[in-house]
């Protein structure tokens, strides 16, 4: 019988995969119709937008991390707060305070809900971008 995840499970999961720089485990751990908002005011993105941002992390970030300070399952998600660490690509070291919830949903993550500092997020995409990570 196979065993079945918890919503903890699947998020760990999930992070240890971008970490990895594995994002067909991450594709295949989200739904294939999920949806990711930022607090940036660009709207939602769809799983294959979210995907190739998470591709860029992972390229140019090296020694890419997320330390979780707490993660609770919610019952139909998990919130999470964690920093995102690293060093970018012009040797600066990042530490990116992060707040989540991810939907979940049979063993896929379906909406993710991110809060981050948007100016934070876009200097480490201009900085990633430069170095050829875009």
């Amino acid at each position: 019988m196979p065993e079945t995840k918890t919503n903890i499970s699947v998020v760990d999961d999930f992070f240890l995969a971008v970490e990895r720089g594995d994002i067909d485990t991450a594709r295949a751990l989200y739904a294939q119709d999920a949806v990711i908002w930022h607090n940036d005011g660009a709207g939602e993105q769809d799983r294959e937008a979210n995907l190739a941002v998470l591709r860029l992390f992972s390229t140019a970030i090296r020694g890419l991390r997320f330390d979780v300070s707490r993660r609770v399952d919610v019952g139909d998600g998990v919130f999470q707060q964690h920093v995102l660490r690293g060093q970018l690509p012009n040797g600066e070291e990042s530490a990116l305070d992060i707040a989540m919830y991810l939907a979940v949903s049979g063993g896929k993550i379906t909406r993710i809900e991110e809060y981050f500092d948007v100016a934070g997020v876009t200097h480490i995409i201009a900085i990633a971008g430069e170095s050829g990570g875009a």
